[in-house]
């Protein structure tokens, strides 16, 4: 019995410290599991960022300008290039459109200045241009055009940005413009075809960083877009006139 009893007070003194290393051998390897799958959700998300990106890519530099665009009611263009307001002027000047608007005019640039800019006629620029000062970026450019397309009940518009900005704002215009159809018009100041976005820095830069914006739009996307108080009121005005 006195044998039994030793036996019994060898054996069982062990047992609490390789219970003990068992518990910490789990824990080692659930962390490690742990830490795969966090490394396999980031390299799935960086290659599904890569890839996004080269559609974007791909998307933007296949855009041409409409050699011939077909006939609008009115015509919007978001200020960013010289080249913008000159193709928005010559779209409006060839009848592509009633109106114009030009969204996103610097608070201190004057009526008389936009028109000797765009070297725009006089009496076309004095009929049938008007000038948005309060939009500061796309969302902005996207509200207040909203305003001014229900305010005139216009159904079809030709929208006038560069090709690499035209996705981000189609996107955000889409959101407002529930009752009018877009017409793309990408102004397109450098050729990005057949991947030369690669081999140019300067494009690489732009496109990221447009990408990313884009990315940011449609995440806003998720949170439901009314239209101001100032829009519907304007609406409503323009129903009841």
């Amino acid at each position: 019995m006195a044998m039994d009893a030793r036996e019994t007070t060898g054996t069982a003194g062990p047992m609490p410290v390789v219970a003990s290393r068992l518990r910490g051998h789990g824990k080692v390897g659930r962390l490690r599991a742990a830490l795969r799958i966090a490394a396999f959700c980031l390299i799935l998300l960086a290659s599904m960022f890569a890839g996004g990106f080269g559609w974007f890519a791909n998307k933007v530099g296949h855009m041409t300008t409409p050699a011939d665009p077909a006939k609008a009611d009115a015509i919007i263009v978001l200020t960013g290039g010289q080249s913008r307001l000159d193709a928005a002027m010559d779209l409006l000047a060839s009848g592509k459109g009633e109106r114009l608007l030009i969204s996103g005019v610097h608070p201190s640039a004057s009526r008389r200045q936009l028109q000797v800019a765009t070297g725009g006629d006089k009496r076309l620029f004095s009929c049938c241009v008007d000038i948005d000062r309060a939009a500061l970026d796309t969302i902005g450019n996207a509200e207040e055009s909203a305003k001014w397309v229900e305010s005139h009940a216009y159904g079809t518009v030709i929208l006038v940005t560069n090709n690499y900005h035209m996705p981000r704002s189609l996107l955000e215009m889409g959101r407002l413009l529930h009752g009018a159809k877009l017409e793309p018009y990408p102004v397109v100041n450098s050729n990005l075809d057949n991947g030369n976005w690669l081999i140019k820095p300067r494009a690489l830069r732009v496109l990221f960083t447009e990408y990313t914006k884009y990315l940011l739009a449609l995440a806003r996307g998720i949170v439901p877009v009314k239209p101001t108080p100032d829009g519907i009121a304007l609406a409503e005005t323009a129903a009841g006139g």
